[in-house]
């Protein structure tokens, strides 16, 4: 039996059975490798797992503040306006439309808190449950709940808005309002006879569907007056966005503008 030369033990073919052993990715030195591959699976994972989570994140923060400050989803709950907009009709008001220095006009549609105008102040939830639910109605995380309504507006501060009963249409500031691009077909302008000026920086509201409207003219004896503050205003209805059939923009109706520089605050053309 051979032995390598100065190895002691050594066997085989001299030097090649000690380089055998050196050679990379043999014996112990590459029992590793697979750990290694795991691990940097592992990490990838991990990566990619974070940023779904900050992807989520940023979408969600971004459909909150779009909520709180730009537009807003609302459902319709009732047929006051008909046909303009219909029980469940899903409308998006833009809360941007006031917010620089613009005063609700005529004959645009509203979103608004009835609080303190159709509602006595004591229906708003107080204490922190009812500051909570407030600020989750402002951001979309909760139901806007019965003190939101969605009217026309008729008239603005300083307008003198007049009704002769269901035998004649409504004036605004002397001028008749030519209606029938949206009131309910059958309706009459108003079953109510009224003369009313609107104060400064409050609002007289209505329904298209006037026989089953409950707007401003139901609160004519309260404290309020029926009118609503324009402060209350949450945003204007822009669009109808569901159902797909009754996709739509909420353009202000051209009779409107006949009663520019009538009265009110500014010219309204």
């Amino acid at each position: 039996m051979s032995t390598t030369p100065g190895i002691p033990g050594g066997t085989g073919t001299g030097a090649g059975a000690v380089v055998a052993d050196l050679e990379p990715g043999a014996g112990p030195a590459s029992a590793g490798a697979p750990d290694d591959e795991a691990d940097e699976e592992a990490e990838d994972g991990g990566r990619w797992a974070r940023d779904l989570l900050l992807l989520a994140g940023i979408c969600l923060l971004t459909l909150l503040l779009v909520n709180a400050f730009v537009a807003r989803p609302f459902a319709v709950p009732s047929g006051s306006m008909e046909n303009t907009l219909m029980p469940g009709d899903r409308l998006v008001a833009n809360k941007l439309a006031y917010a620089f220095g613009g005063h609700v006009r005529r004959g645009d549609v509203v979103v608004f808190d009835g609080t303190g105008s159709f509602l006595p102040e004591s229906a708003a939830p107080g204490g922190v449950g009812g500051a909570l639910r407030a600020l989750g109605q402002d951001l979309g995380l909760a139901p806007a709940g019965d003190t939101v309504y969605v009217k026309r507006v008729i008239g603005v501060g300083g307008d003198r808005i007049t009704s002769p009963g269901p035998d004649g249409p409504l004036t605004v500031n002397g001028v008749p309002l030519d209606e029938s691009s949206y009131l309910r077909l059958g309706d009459a302008p108003s079953r109510v006879a009224f003369d009313i000026v609107v104060p400064a920086g409050k609002l007289w509201v209505m329904g298209d569907h006037r026989n089953a409207s409950r707007d401003s003219r139901d609160h004519l004896g309260e404290p309020g007056g029926g009118f609503v503050p324009e402060d209350k205003v949450i945003g204007r209805a822009d669009w109808v966005v569901f159902p797909v059939g009754h996709w739509t923009s909420l353009d202000r109706p051209a009779p409107f503008a006949a009663l520019g520089g009538t009265g009110g605050h500014g010219d309204q053309g």
